[in-house]
């Protein structure tokens, strides 16, 4: 009974239309190198760095293991640590509230009475959509920095209008020459980001893929409404938890996400 209630919220998510995006293709050769490569992240991060807080109306599709998802979300981020995603509901109350304010997370699961709380964003979000990363990360990859503290270490110039930057860290940020430079796609720890598209200074367009083979995640997002360095008030990152609420586990929510056994 816990399995089925809590997979009628998640199945808000789940569809099984295919989304078969073609992936763009990056650089293979080694290239040369690109001695001013410093001053060139410098300009393509200017605004993501300067990004303090970020909200938006987030569009998701994709595939985590062998299911489909889809859905709405309206977000929220504040460096260093704090986010909100609130999976929007075609009616009725929202499919999850999910709020973070430094370590340790809070899910709540309006229609089923059902809290998470005691675990960090990153599980949370892994047994929810397989994407096992924190509000930072999260906030890193929607503007484009491919990490939240992106620095550079070296440089390579491409063919084809293409580099590349090393970030400290093992991640590698790419650019295409689109009369300036402009990042395109990016790696970093066990994730391939891709950026078919912006909106001015940030992506409209984000599609994040896992390494992994095993239970793999490809997941676009389509950013509306986006407005950065607006001030959020404390309570954006709280969430009220209605009395009689029951707690949920981390595997019981597994167990009835993407990646768990099919129902």
């Amino acid at each position: 009974m816990t399995r089925r209630r809590v997979a009628f919220s998640i199945a808000c998510l789940v569809l099984t239309t295919a989304c078969g995006a073609r992936r763009i293709p990056l650089p293979t050769d080694t290239g040369s190198p690109l001695p001013n490569y410093s001053e060139i992240h410098a300009e393509v991060t200017k605004s993501c760095r300067g990004a303090r807080t970020l909200t938006a109306e987030i569009g998701l599709r994709g595939r985590a293991g062998t299911r489909r998802l889809s859905g709405r979300l309206v977000s929220g981020f504040e460096r260093p640590a704090s986010m909100r995603l609130e999976m929007v509901a075609p009616f009725g109350p929202a499919g999850f509230i999910l709020v973070t304010r430094g370590a340790q997370a809070v899910l709540l699961l309006p229609r089923d009475e059902r809290v998470v709380r005691g675990e960090s964003a990153e599980a949370i979000l892994g047994a929810l959509t397989g994407v096992t990363l924190g509000p930072a990360d999260l906030q890193a990859l929607l503007t484009g920095c491919i990490l939240p503290e992106s620095k550079p270490v070296s440089g390579r110039l491409h063919a084809n209008g293409w580099a590349s930057i090393e970030l400290e860290g093992g991640a590698t940020m790419y650019l295409r020459r689109m009369g300036s430079w402009q990042i395109s796609a990016g790696r970093r720890n066990g994730w391939e980001v891709e950026y078919p598209m912006w909106q001015g200074a940030f992506p409209q367009v984000i599609r994040l893929q896992s390494a992994a083979q095993q239970a793999a995640v490809d997941m676009t997002a389509t950013l509306a409404q986006i407005e950065v360095n607006t001030d959020l008030k404390p309570a954006t990152f709280d969430v009220d938890i209605p009395a009689g609420t029951a707690p949920l586990s981390l595997d019981e929510l597994r167990q009835a996400g993407p990646l768990g056994e099919k129902q």
